[in-house]
């Protein structure tokens, strides 16, 4: 952390701060009471959320420069973007486990916590790899190249992971009793079969067990780190600051959970938004192998994953439309 200076330590702080805050308001204050989740409210976090996620955009501006600014808001859209496939397997997973409505948002919150914990480690341990595995100078072209071998092996990770959800059966699902995560904690843990309100353990003839819920506390937290393996290296593409790559994630997830309270019942309606999902995948795993020949600007980054994933929405609900309204013959 030596290398980061002081206006990213105050910024950092100030990060800190407000995460702090918002956390302790939402499950303290409004959330303090198991409810479901209406749109109205589902509406008003996400705005909140992509606000204070864009305010903090402008002090990155501010604070550290135009490409400090591009480079945050780049890998805030691809996080929030790549993160959007997590809503469908959500949904997934509260149907198998049929969550009631009102505790959806606890488990979403722990599952949160869990995922800035996780994303940290990541990150950072990640930034300090690429550091390590710089391969030896050459020269190619009469230019000079120093390829990364993290970086080289993420590229062609994101490239085929691309090519693998292009053409991925859209509503495809596992089934959440054979879960990993599943397997390894009923080992672990005794587990009821009954809910016991928003209560993670409760006791049974005098025996300790978990509850459903926190089970499906458990799966939400290990699809996240499978999820993670995907958007932490497309975000490397971006920068290799641990700083703006923690901040524009940790937002980008957090808006998340208010978007599924929005999103869950209108997700069959992004048809084509795991295809969008896809190209961004190959673009930022071809742009992280051509690095060390052609370096995209930013700014050019950000407009090309904005385009792809505005274009990918508009096609789903045109399309559909048109196919909906088509007469059958």
């Amino acid at each position: 952390m030596e290398n980061i200076n002081i206006s990213e330590q105050w910024l950092m702080a100030g990060f800190g701060v407000v995460i702090l805050i918002m956390l302790l308001l939402d499950l303290g204050v409004f959330n303090r009471k198991a409810h479901k989740i209406n749109n109205k409210e589902a509406i008003l976090w996400s705005v909140i959320w992509i606000l204070l996620a864009l305010s903090f955009g402008w002090f990155v501006f501010h604070y550290m420069g135009r490409d400090a600014s591009s480079d945050y808001l780049s890998a805030y859209l691809i996080e929030k973007a790549l993160s959007m496939d997590n809503l469908f397997v959500f949904i997934l997973i509260f149907g198998y486990f049929k969550v009631p409505d009102q505790y959806q948002h606890k488990v979403l919150f722990y599952g949160i916590m869990g995922a800035i914990v996780f994303r940290a480690i990541f990150i950072f341990v990640g930034v300090e790899m690429i550091k390590l595995t710089y391969l030896p100078e050459f020269i190619l072209f009469n230019q000079p190249i120093h390829l990364n071998a993290v970086l080289t092996t993420f590229g062609f990770f994101l490239v085929y992971a691309g090519y693998k959800t292009f053409f991925k059966k859209s509503g495809e699902a596992e089934d959440m009793g054979s879960n990993w995560a599943v397997r390894i904690t009923k080992k672990l843990i005794p587990v009821s079969d009954k809910y016991d309100g928003s209560k993670f353990f409760s006791r049974i003839n005098g025996k300790r067990f978990a509850t459903p819920l926190l089970l499906v506390v458990v799966v939400i937290e290990a699809t996240d780190i499978m999820f993670a393996v995907d958007s932490i290296p497309a975000i490397f593409a971006i920068t290799d600051d641990p700083f703006i790559l923690y901040t524009s994630n940790i937002f980008a997830i957090l808006g998340l959970r208010a978007l599924y309270f929005l999103l869950a019942n209108l997700m069959p309606m992004f048809r084509f938004l795991h295809y969008g999902l896809a190209i961004i995948l190959i673009f930022i795993g071809i742009k992280m192998l051509i690095v060390d020949f052609v370096k995209i600007p930013s700014p050019v980054s950000l407009t090309i994953v904005a385009a792809i994933l505005i274009l990918s929405v508009l096609l789903s609900i045109l399309i559909k439309t048109n196919i909906h309204n088509k007469p059958i013959s």
